[in-house]
Order: structure tokens, then C-alpha cells, then sequence
């Protein structure tokens, strides 16, 4: 494995953007290395049916086009989702639209779902469908900014991918395309839900096993919309939310230069916000419905508080920004320690503890 140590300084005299390109080309080409060490079987879970050697994920958005997700799966972690993609390939927004904000472990983007496309996706999941020992690979769909139908924009997405990813992501919750978090209003998520799950069940090939269908909301809901979104899920039945996305709250401690940046703030000051709308939903649920935490999650007291907070996976990126791909061993050690500390057997005894209190 690369010493990100070693080449942290020279990553970030490029812009940020051009660092992640400089990223995602070492791992295509096989530089970032693999993680040999053995996973801890009390950190090994199930959920919607399926083995996740560990409960850390990688978020959407850091491999857009789904290019360089068995590398990721190398470094350790126990699931990866790939996307958002687009059904049509779209540039994004003007450049300049990713933020470094080095004194607060924090992230701004404004890329407006830059995508190559669900052809190109497509093909990139299809050529590793059958490899064998495949990790868990998750699929995030979005829409085209023009697009005059959203909901049109997720079945198709949700039809193209639905028999090459092992889970399914409509994300209504970015705030960097116009009039998307719109769709997390009752109405229009209740129908863009039944839209999906339909083309869901007309084009899983194994309509005995279709892959679990979830929706990404955002942070910054209020408690009538959480509420809502709670009810919608369960009365739609879908089998999990992704809590939660970017915010577009700048916190008073900010204080970075980029602070005044537009876009969605992730990293560190998301933490607390995250969770807190994370831990809001499993009790709004009922505990009924698998969640995945993300947001802010940079160490293993991180995941852990997501989990106690009623997540069954979790997920981070912005944190590899400024700790280098060694994180997940680390995030994957502090993890198991924690559980071991607190008497839990599993990750699942420890899902919702504290709502148990």
C-alpha cells in the first residue's frame, strides 16, 4: 500500500479535483495495493440477505463511473457503491467545485452529478458481473439536470443496473442539481418510489431475489419531512435509506477560507448533524428498515456511534481526503475494539443501542 503520508504534500499541491483524478488513475493501475490483513469475524454482518465481510462502506461520489471498485474493495472495505450516474453523460458544474477545507477535516463540492453515463457504468459493472470472489457492489442512480421527468430518469437507471449490483440507490438528496431535494417532499418521493420499484420488478432477472432497493436523503430535513419519509418507506416497503448526504449549513466553527463556498459540506462538521437524522429515522421507523450511516465518520467511534444510533452499515469518504486509504484498516480495528468493550458478539447486538437505553 502507497504511504499516503509520503504523498499527501504533493496530492495537495494540486487543486482537488486533479488530486482525486491523480487517485483514481494510481488505483486503476494498481498502485494503491491491497490490505492483507485478516478480517475480524465479529465485525462480519448480514444484511437484505447478503454477507458484508465488514460494516464500512465507501460512499458514492468517490467512483462517479464505477472504474475503480475492486480496488477499493482491496483496501478493505466491506462494501462499495459506485455512482451517482446519470442516464445521459453530463459535464457538471463549472470548474472550480471542489473544496479542501484543511482546518476543518471538511469537504465542499458543487459537481452537479458529472457523469459519463449509464452506458459507460454499465459496462464497467458487467465486465466484473461474474469475477470471481466479486465484493458487495452497490449501484447510486441520479438525474439528468434538464431531465423534464425525474422519475423516469431513476427507472431507467434502476433497469440498466438492476441485474449488476448487488444493492440499488436512488439519490433525491444532492444539493447540487437544481430542484432534486425537492423530491424528498412526500408526494414526489412516494411516486418516484413506486416508479422504481416497478422497473425494479420488470427487470431483475431473478424475480425471487431482486436486489435490495434504498434512497439516499439528506441531513438537513425537518421533523415533519423526516416523518414523512419514514412513513413513505414504510408503507412502500423498500428495503433501506442512506442517511445521510452533503448539507448546505455551514456551521459557526467553520474556518476555512472555502467556508463560504457553495455546495454540500462534508467531512467532520457533518458528524453530529448526520447522526442526529440517522438516529431520528430508525426511531420514526421503528427500527423496521436497514439504514446505512454516512457523513463525518473519519474513526472507529464514528461507525460505532452510527451503529448505536440504528445503523447496520456504514459508510465514509471525505475522511480519506485527509487520512490516505490506510483509514479503513484503522476505522475496521477501532471498530471492534469498541464492540468488544461494550460486550457486544456482532455488529447486528449493537445496531439501535441506543435507542434501548
Amino acid at each position: 500500500m502507497l504511504s499516503y503520508g509520503a504523498v499527501r504534500p504533493l496530492l495537495h499541491l494540486l487543486s482537488p479535483e486533479a488530486a482525486h483524478g491523480v487517485a483514481i488513475w494510481a488505483l486503476k493501475n494498481g498502485f494503491a495495493g491491497r490490505a492483507d490483513e485478516a478480517e475480524d469475524s465479529i465485525l462480519a454482518t448480514r444484511v437484505w440477505n447478503l454477507s458484508f465481510p465488514n460494516p464500512i462502506g465507501l460512499a458514492a461520489g468517490f467512483d462517479k463511473d464505477a472504474e475503480v471498485m475492486d480496488a477499493m474493495l482491496a483496501l478493505g472495505f466491506g462494501f462499495v457503491e459506485a455512482g451517482s450516474v446519470t442516464p445521459l453523460p453530463q459535464p457538471g458544474n463549472p470548474k472550480p467545485r471542489l473544496f479542501r477545507l484543511d482546518e476543518d477535516r471538511a469537504v465542499i463540492n458543487r459537481f452537479g452529478f458529472n457523469s459519463k453515463g449509464l452506458d459507460h457504468f454499465v459496462a464497467r459493472l458487467r465486465a466484473r458481473q461474474h469475477a470471481a470472489g466479486a465484493g458487495i457492489v452497490g449501484a447510486n442512480i441520479g438525474k439528468n439536470r434538464d431531465a423534464p421527468d425525474a422519475a423516469a430518469d431513476y427507472a431507467a437507471g434502476i433497469a440498466k443496473v438492476c441485474g449488476l449490483a448487488d444493492y440499488l440507490v436512488c439519490n433525491v438528496s444532492s444539493p447540487n442539481t437544481p430542484g432534486l431535494r425537492s423530491l424528498q417532499a412526500r408526494a414526489e418521493i412516494e411516486a418516484l418510489i413506486g416508479r422504481v420499484l416497478e422497473a425494479r420488478a420488470k427487470h431483475a432477472p431473478d424475480k425471487t431475489r431482486m436486489p435490495p432497493l434504498l434512497v439516499k436523503v439528506g441531513p438537513d430535513l425537518d421533523e415533519q419531512q423526516l416523518a414523512d419519509i419514514a412513513s413513505v418507506a414504510l408503507a412502500t416497503r423498500i428495503d433501506g435509506l442512506i442517511v445521510g448526504n452533503t448539507t448546505v449549513t455551514r456551521p459557526a466553527s467553520l474556518a476555512s477560507r472555502h467556508a463560504v463556498e457553495a455546495g454540500g459540506l462534508s467531512g467532520l462538521p457533518l458528524l453530529n448533524l448526520a447522526t442526529k437524522c440517522l438516529s431520528d429515522l430508525y426511531r420514526l421507523t421503528g427500527g423496521k428498515i436497514p439504514l446505512i450511516g454516512c457523513g463525518g465518520v473519519a474513526s472507529g467511534g464514528d461507525a460505532y456511534a452510527k451503529i448505536r444510533a440504528g445503523a447496520s452499515l456504514v459508510q465514509l469518504y471525505s475522511a480519506l481526503v485527509f487520512h490516505g486509504p490506510a483509514l479503513v484498516l484503522r476505522v475496521k480495528r477501532e471498530l471492534a475494539a469498541c464492540l468488544r468493550a461494550d460486550g457486544f458478539p456482532s455488529v447486528v447486538e449493537a445496531v439501535g443501542a441506543d435507542h434501548r437505553r
